[in-house]
């Protein structure tokens, strides 16, 4: 009976046993079905995570492509469309500048510019001062540029007729008796006046009348009565020189030939026209310094050389004119065309002057410019010609007396 009772029990422990081990068993189960359920569930959530978080990605990158494409493709659009506006803003800017420009030149005020210089034209009285001139009309004067070799001829003689017209008494101004006396005289006058000449040459030919004389003096005592004209030593030597080559080459007599004059000491081209035009009539240009300005602001020629000026003047003159006309524009030179201050404004000829207006051009100014008898003043040589002490002409005085 025990027994029995202890197999019960046992077979119900172990039954129970069984239960339990079955019902862990099912319990285990459950737990594995949970577990797997819950590992499953884990899996897949993590699977769903994984597939969405790389779903995600895919999503990311596709939409990161597209707008990238999208903004590939507007780019260029908005870029033109961009430039667009900008030309028009730029275009529109430009025309607005523009307007505004046009506007302001329109609307400012000129600037105020110097007036044209107006060409100086010679006044009706410009000469009126001058004594037995008639006035000078009223001419602007021409432009030499361009002027034709007829016009120019032409406005050089007539110049010449109207200072002959001014000018009747003109003559050298050198006191002379004979051709020895004006050679010397013209000799001494380098680099001085024809008055402090004229002043000095009385006392020279007093001692020393002929070439023979002076040939023959001491060269200390010529020296100390040259004295005044300046150069007094070199003067000498050249007076000297020329009387020795008077008495020996030509008989003590003063040649009338180009050639032969200026093969004298201290005897050039000047000096030999005027001793030929002026002691023996044979006519020459004297190109002094008063004759090459006046030619030059008349136009007449460019040259500067004397050599080339004589021989471009005396082509726009017939010879027999040569030693007249050199007159003319020397005295001219000497009493109103002077080289620093000219007096256009009593000057003759100022209408057919291209220099008109280098000067003074209001006529009582200019007249107090004038020199010699044009001034009032004695003139330079003490013994004068008639027609000029006619003409109201004074003689110099002589030297020491003022």
């Amino acid at each position: 009976m025990k027994k029995s009772s202890a197999s019960k029990k046992t077979a119900a422990n172990t039954e129970t046993g069984a239960n339990t081990e079955t019902g862990a068993n099912t319990e285990t189960g459950a737990n594995t079905e949970t577990g797997a359920r819950t590992e499953t569930a884990a899996n897949t959530g993590k699977a769903a995570s994984a597939g969405a978080g790389s779903g995600g990605k895919a999503a990311a990158k596709k939409t990161s492509a597209a707008k990238k494409a999208g903004a590939a493709k507007k780019t260029p659009a908005a870029t033109k469309a961009a430039t667009g506006q900008r030309s028009a803003a730029g275009q529109k800017t430009a025309k607005k500048t523009a307007a505004k420009k046009a506007a302001a030149k329109k609307t400012a005020p000129l600037k105020r510019q110097a007036p044209a210089k107006k060409p100086a034209v010679a006044p009706k009285k410009a000469t009126a001062a001058v004594k037995g001139v008639a006035p000078a009309k009223t001419v602007t004067p021409a432009s030499p540029r361009g002027e034709s070799r007829t016009a120019l001829v032409r406005r050089a003689r007539r110049i010449n007729r109207e200072l002959a017209e001014v000018y009747p008494y003109a003559h050298p101004e050198l006191d002379f008796e004979n051709p020895f006396q004006l050679v010397v005289a013209t000799v001494l006058s380098a680099q001085t006046t024809d008055l402090r000449v004229n002043q000095t040459t009385p006392a020279l030919f007093a001692k020393y009348p002929t070439p023979e004389d002076l040939a023959a003096a001491v060269p200390e005592e010529v020296e100390e009565i040259l004295r005044p004209t300046g150069f007094f030593r070199a003067k000498t030597r050249s007076v000297i020189g020329l009387s020795k080559a008077l008495v020996e080459d030509f008989g003590g007599e003063v040649p009338g030939r180009l050639e032969d004059l200026v093969k004298l000491p201290g005897v050039g081209r000047k000096t030999a026209f005027v001793v030929l035009g002026n002691a023996y009539g044979r006519p020459g240009i004297t190109v002094d310094t008063h004759f090459q300005r006046l030619v030059r602001r008349w136009r007449w020629t460019e040259e500067t050389d004397p050599d080339k000026i004589e021989a471009a003047v005396g082509a726009l003159f017939p010879k027999s004119d040569w030693t007249d006309l050199s007159h003319h524009v020397i005295w001219h030179g000497r009493r109103i065309c002077h080289a620093r201050k000219p007096a256009c404004g009593a000057c003759p000829i100022a209408p057919l002057c291209p220099a008109y207006g280098e000067g003074e051009t209001d006529p009582e100014k200019a007249e107090k410019l004038l020199k010699y008898e044009k001034g009032g003043f004695p003139g330079q040589r003490l013994k004068p010609p008639q027609a000029y002490l006619d003409a109201g002409g004074k003689p110099a005085p002589p030297l020491g007396a003022g």
